[in-house]
Formats: C-alpha cells, sequence, structure tokens
C-alpha cells in the first residue's frame, strides 16, 4: 500500500468514484487516469459502489497510460444477512466496506461478491453480507471506508467498544497484513471524531491506516456540477434545502501536497 512519505511525495488515491457510481460519481475514467499522471502518481485505485462495471475500461486506461491499476469496489455490507429484506433503506441495513484486489485470487473473489450482491442481496442496494466475506476474502486488502463503514458507524454512535470489536473481526478475517483503518477529511466534524478513535485503535489492534480521499469528481470546481448530477439521482431540486448534498468541496482528485 502507498502513501505519503516527506521528501518522495508519493501518494496514492485508493478510495476512487468513477462516473460508473451511477448518479454519484462525476469522474470520467481516461481523465481520472490522465490527472493521476499529471500529478506523478504511480498508480490509482477504483472503488465504484456497489458494481465493477467500469473495471476493465479503467484498467485499460491504467496500462495504457503506464501506471498500476488497483482493482477494488465499495461494497455495501449488509447489517445481518443478505438475504434479509425487510423493513425500509437506512440505519445499518448496509454498511460501506472497501475490498481491493492484491492478486487473481482476490479479482475473483471481487467477481464472486459483486455477483452476488446483485442475485443474492439486492435491497435497495446490492449487499453482501458475513457469510460471503468468510468464502470469498482470499487474496483481497480490506479498509474500514468512509464515516459509512460499520466501524465508524459504531463511532458515532458512541460505541467504541463496539467499533473496536467490529475491526478486530475485519482483521481477524482478512489478516493484519490486509486490514486497514481508514482516516478521511473533508473538513466534517464527523471524520475527526472517528479520527481520534481509529489512530489509537489501530495500534492497539496491530494493524495500519490509510489517508484517503473520498473521490467524487476530478476538479475542486466540479462540485457545483456534481451537486446538480446529485439532485438527479435523488429527483430533488438544487433549490430545495432538506435534501442530499455533500458537505464540502473536498471529494476530489488531490495532489500528494494537498493530500498531505
Amino acid at each position: 500500500m502507498a502513501g505519503y512519505t516527506a521528501g518522495c511525495m508519493s501518494f496514492v488515491h485508493l478510495h476512487n468514484h468513477t462516473d460508473f457510481s451511477l448518479l454519484d460519481g462525476a469522474a470520467n475514467i481516461d481523465s481520472m487516469v490522465a490527472k493521476a499522471v499529471a500529478l506523478g502518481q504511480k498508480a490509482l485505485a477504483i472503488t465504484d459502489h456497489g458494481n465493477m462495471f467500469g473495471v476493465l475500461k479503467f484498467y485499460k486506461a491504467c496500462q495504457k497510460a503506464g501506471i498500476k491499476p488497483i482493482i477494488g469496489s465499495e461494497f455495501y455490507l449488509a447489517g445481518a444477512s443478505r438475504f434479509d429484506k425487510t423493513g425500509t433503506e437506512g440505519g445499518n441495513k448496509y454498511y460501506h466496506l472497501i475490498l481491493l484486489a492484491k492478486n487473481e485470487e482476490g479479482y475473483k473473489n471481487l467477481i464472486q461478491l459483486s455477483s452476488k450482491s446483485y442475485t443474492e442481496g439486492f435491497y435497495y442496494k446490492p449487499r453482501i453480507d458475513w457469510e460471503l466475506l468468510k468464502v470469498h476474502h482470499g487474496g483481497l486488502i480490506c479498509s474500514s471506508a468512509c464515516i459509512a463503514g460499520e466501524v465508524p458507524q459504531f463511532i458515532l454512535l458512541g460505541r467504541a467498544a463496539d467499533a473496536e470489536k467490529a475491526a478486530l473481526r475485519y482483521r481477524n478475517l482478512f489478516g493484519p497484513e490486509n486490514y486497514f483503518l481508514e482516516l478521511q477529511d473533508h473538513g466534517m466534524d464527523e471524520e475527526k471524531r472517528v479520527n481520534r478513535e481509529l489512530i489509537p485503535m489501530a495500534s492497539r489492534l496491530g494493524v495500519r491506516l490509510i489517508a484517503t480521499n473520498d473521490v467524487h469528481y476530478l476538479e475542486k470546481s466540479d462540485v457545483a456540477a456534481h451537486d446538480a448530477m446529485l439532485c438527479v439521482g435523488t429527483n430533488r431540486k438544487v433549490s430545495d434545502q432538506n435534501r442530499m448534498r455533500f458537505p464540502s468541496p473536498e471529494f476530489y482528485l488531490k495532489s500528494a501536497d494537498e493530500m498531505a
């Protein structure tokens, strides 16, 4: 895994949504790869929400540009069984979870998980569960994801012990070398609260930290266009006061200096 190192300006984005995160991500794959190359980044990940639709195009674009493609997805993990389909969306019906392939076995497991999330677990979102993770975790790197992940959600609910218990469960399944606690900072108070807990938790559990940006568009100036796209996806107007919106203009592909 790569991160920022003082002096060599090395950074790799590991949490990125392209326009294959339908009506959520606004970053064109070719443009995303081109910007990573222009910033001197040697690799780039794809982690679209709940699908792998863009993986082949992404892989080819990275190969053509001479950078390493890292294949993954931000999965929706059911709070219980993927077969439970009652009630309404929200609460602990699903959590976000980042999974990245580190080899061919991992890529094949991503395919299995993604396919079964649709054919067996679809309920508002294509969902996986712990039963599937136990079978298809080989060759995968896992991170705790954004504040919608299971560990961050427990922290935000004031349930620190449950958060650490959940993190320990992931660590034991994937192995301490393949499980990472993910730090993000888009200027949100919730992220600051989560990060304060994740840093000492990583030390206690013997796992490493990664710093990511939850990339949904390429440039900071794209924020208005992305906001309008969200309105299309949620059937709301830009002028609506009480609607889904991103809390800051920081969800873009940043340079190593900006991330540092």
